[in-house]
């Protein structure tokens, strides 16, 4: 952290976009390292300039799309604030949406849109909040709108984390009341955890509503991740029966359900 601290403030600010890139993307792999995370990427369908949506986890996915296929991420407004983690989101290309602001959505559907046509990733969770690991929640179509308005592809990207007997990782999960600091000392905790990310097939290009996207990115995420596709609210084990939640978020969330992009 100490070094990446360092690196924002001086290397980068002397270097051009692809530098920066290949910055970002060592110190995560760095980071990864450090804490024990071993990145096992399958980048099959990986093409510059898509819109990568993930299911989301743990605040280590950062760390893992980063190290795989740098990117700028969406996040929420209140981010900008927090300490440390806030500044260096400011300066790694963070695209920060203030909710409740259909004005302020559009300009933020313009600065997605040029980033995706210059090339570049832009990554956003479309659940909108974090799960434990073992289920999927409603994806917010919403978010995946600029890329079909650039016309840019939508890339899905499944996450899962394992243990080294091959049994699933709950170590990463940073959901309901756990902080940062249990977070990270459950996955220090592990000799080493193996963190998968896989690209699947590329949608958006035949025509498709952001409705139609976002259903087949679930649908390919969950196949690609070994998670069901009933809509689980985090802490239940996904083997389980449960109602679908529609797109509710459960009670002490971390992320509020994403502003409307339109």
């Amino acid at each position: 952290m100490i070094g990446g601290v360092l690196v924002a403030l001086s290397i980068f600010q002397l270097c051009g976009d692809r530098r920066r890139l290949c910055l970002r993307q060592i110190w995560s792999a760095a980071l990864l390292d450090a804490l024990g995370v071993e990145l096992e990427a399958d980048l099959t369908h990986v093409v510059p300039g898509a819109l990568v949506i993930a299911n989301h986890v743990s605040w280590v996915d950062i760390l893992l799309i980063n190290a795989a296929l740098p990117a700028a991420f969406v996040s929420k407004e209140e981010v900008r604030h927090w300490p440390l983690i806030g500044w260096l989101a400011r300066k790694n290309d963070t695209i920060f949406l203030r909710r409740g602001s259909r004005g302020h959505a559009k300009i933020i559907n313009a600065q997605i849109a040029e980033l995706l046509t210059q090339g570049r990733h832009v990554a956003v969770f479309p659940e909108g909040t974090t799960t434990d690991g073992r289920s999927l929640l409603h994806f917010h179509a919403a978010l995946i709108q600029p890329a079909l308005t650039a016309g840019r592809p939508v890339l899905p990207v499944a996450i899962s984390y394992w243990e080294t007997d091959g049994e699933r990782s709950l170590a990463p999960r940073y959901d309901g009341d756990i902080s940062l600091g249990e977070c990270t000392r459950a996955i220090l905790g592990r000799k080493r955890i193996i963190a998968r990310l896989v690209s699947t097939p590329l949608l958006g290009q035949q025509g498709e509503d952001r409705r139609q996207v976002a259903s087949a990115a679930r649908e390919a995420i969950a196949a690609a991740a070994g998670l069901p596709l009933v809509s689980n609210p985090p802490e239940t084990p996904g083997d389980l029966p449960v109602a679908p939640l529609s797109g509710a978020h459960p009670t002490g969330s971390r992320s509020p359900a994403p502003v409307d992009l339109v």
